[in-house]
């Protein structure tokens, strides 16, 4: 640390690309470039947790501008297959799933059986054992590392005495907290009243009482008759809803479509960015195109697409498209609801599959992401692995994955190590034109001459006293467009 410094504004940030921490103070880093904006890190920033100020007996917190009773869970995990630094991997994402939807966790128990039990998941006596637990550490909530049927959670619960969450819930929740665009929050919502449809649950007479007659308002005479039951009331309103979010998603599809085809229009290859949570993905982003995207040390902090124009060394166009983070156990309800936006990744001409090279388990990471990929058809585009963290992991692991994995590449998004062998790798990779020209353009064609620097590969360019002689690898439309000026 070298003192307190200040920046205000873009104009500033570009003039002094010193980096700061989270205080405000320089750190050391020559390699830091300058990635875009991030007003949302302010944002979400803005108000700060002070500890030991709370006059309450619980402790109270601000998160993202929504005051929040700070939860003491405990995690619970049974252990089918796999080994034991298997399970304790999944508890410790688990953990960290927790921590961003804003808990503190207290505990965690992992019980060894070939089946979760099918009446309260852990077994009678072991969620006893889990209940003295609770008691101990003063936990007000259990969450379970997977995904729970109805029956399982209030069984649990009747046992545990606490609100019971599976893992789906909580990734629910913390896609709710984050989601910022409207098609995002739309997509959160419509998975989770798919993921609530059926697990509505009655309160005593409160859900099961008759609609009809007087009880419907005081109605009366001509109005009574067998009813409707409240639950079966909110079974209905959550179909209506459900049926309406799918037909606003599907109208948000067809502004994105329109956008997908106007690129394919002008033949401009796409890029997709996909891979884990908390890999690197938009730090990558930043690092290639300066978009300016939240980076921050947390799952599924973005949750929005965002596609930027990009530019190969040798001068071709290209889109870079960041995608929503990958987990193991991905509930199947986002899967569908973000199925317009993960197509981004099937409609591209070239994955980048970006992995946590510090990750204890990096060759899951690869497997689970490739199993979503797999539900929604991006299997035959043209993957790289990409093994991000250099600078952390253990170089033991990183020739582990680099002879496993024979199309990647080590990068380092936050020291910039690498980055440049992967901006060569991508215009290797990416398609080319295939057509050559040699032509002669009027100058008053300058629009066919910026197209052929635009989307093809510009072999030679001379201007004369007649126009611009061009020696090119274009596409065929552009080709056929050209050929009105062979020389």
């Amino acid at each position: 640390m070298t003192g307190r410094h200040t920046i205000t504004g873009r104009a500033a940030a570009l003039a002094d690309s010193t980096r700061l921490d989270d205080a405000g103070f320089v750190l050391d880093d020559e390699a830091f470039d300058y990635d875009g904006d991030q007003y949302d890190r302010e944002e979400r920033a803005a108000l700060r947790r002070v500890s030991g100020l709370s006059t309450e007996l619980e402790d109270v917190t601000e998160v993202e501008y929504r005051q929040l009773r700070l939860e003491r869970v405990v995690l619970a995990a049974v252990w089918c297959d796999g080994t034991l630094v298997d399970a304790e991997n999944s508890l410790r994402e688990l953990s960290a799933l927790a921590e961003t939807a804003g808990s503190e966790v207290l505990a965690g128990v992992i019980q060894r059986r070939t089946n979760p039990d099918p009446a309260t998941y852990l077994g009678k006596g072991k969620a006893a054992e889990l209940r003295d637990v609770v008691i101990a550490e003063g936990a007000d909530t259990v969450i379970c590392d997977t995904e729970l049927a109805p029956s399982q959670r209030r069984a649990l619960e009747d046992v545990v005495k606490v609100k019971v969450i599976d893992r789906t819930a909580l990734i629910l929740d913390i896609f709710a907290q984050h989601a910022k665009s409207r098609e995002g929050k739309a997509q959160v919502e419509l998975a989770q009243l798919q993921y609530l449809l059926p697990r509505l649950r009655g309160w005593g007479e409160s859900m099961s009482r008759q609609a009809g007659g007087q009880a419907a308002g005081g109605q009366g005479m001509g109005s009574r008759g067998p009813g409707e039951t409240k639950i079966e009331l909110d079974r209905r309103r959550i179909n209506s809803r459900i049926a309406k979010l799918r037909r606003e998603i599907k109208d948000m599809k067809t502004t994105r479509d329109t956008k997908r085809g106007g690129r394919r229009a002008n033949r401009v290859p796409g890029v997709a960015i996909a891979g884990y949570t908390n890999a690197g993905k938009s730090s990558l982003l930043n690092r290639l195109t300066g978009a300016g995207v939240l980076v921050e040390n947390q799952l599924f902090a973005t949750l929005d697409p965002t596609v930027r124009r990009a530019e190969t060394p040798d001068g071709r166009l290209y889109t870079l498209a960041d995608t929503v983070g990958f987990v193991r156990q991905l509930p199947h309800q986002l899967v569908e609801a973000f199925r317009s936006t993960l197509e981004e990744v099937a409609d591209a001409d070239l994955l980048l599959h970006v992995v946590d090279g510090s990750h204890p388990d990096p060759e899951g990471q690869i497997s689970a992401v490739r199993a979503v990929l797999a539900d929604v058809d991006a299997t035959d585009v043209k993957e790289v692995i990409v093994v991000n963290k250099a600078d952390l992991a253990d170089p033991e692991v990183l020739d582990r994955l680099r002879r496993h994995e024979k199309h990647s590449i080590i990068v380092s998004a936050r020291t910039g190590e690498g980055m440049d062998e992967l901006r060569a790798l991508v215009a290797e990779e990416l398609p080319r034109p295939d057509v050559d020209v040699d032509v002669l353009v009027p100058y008053e064609r300058g629009d066919l001459v910026s197209r052929v620097h635009e989307t093809g590969e510009v072999l030679e360019s001379e201007h004369v006293a007649d126009g611009t002689r061009l020696t090119a690898r274009v596409d065929p439309e552009l080709a056929e467009d050209l050929s009105a000026y062979a020389v």
